[in-house]
């Protein structure tokens, strides 16, 4: 297994790493390696906003709309 060091590393972050890691029963190093995996393991962000969308509610199911026949199309409008 490799090791990191990381320097300068702010205060407030350590307090915060270090009490995130207590709420978890982990030690310090072990919520770091564990933030370090999800975050180099997440799957890529969407595209656009049309496929972020469809990830959220595609597990939800889908809707099947009945889509009306084709009608005869009307006069167009006369703006005279």
């Amino acid at each position: 297994m490799a090791s990191i060091t990381i320097r300068r590393l702010d205060n407030e972050v350590k307090t915060r790493l270090r009490a995130r890691a207590a709420a978890n029963g982990r030690s310090m190093e072990e919520e770091a390696r564990i933030i370090l995996r999800e975050a180099v393991c997440r799957e890529a962000e969407p595209d656009n906003l049309a496929s972020l969308i469809r990830e959220c509610f595609e597990p939800l199911g889908g809707v099947e709309l009945e889509i009306p026949p084709p009608g005869p199309m009307g006069e167009p409008p006369d703006f005279g």
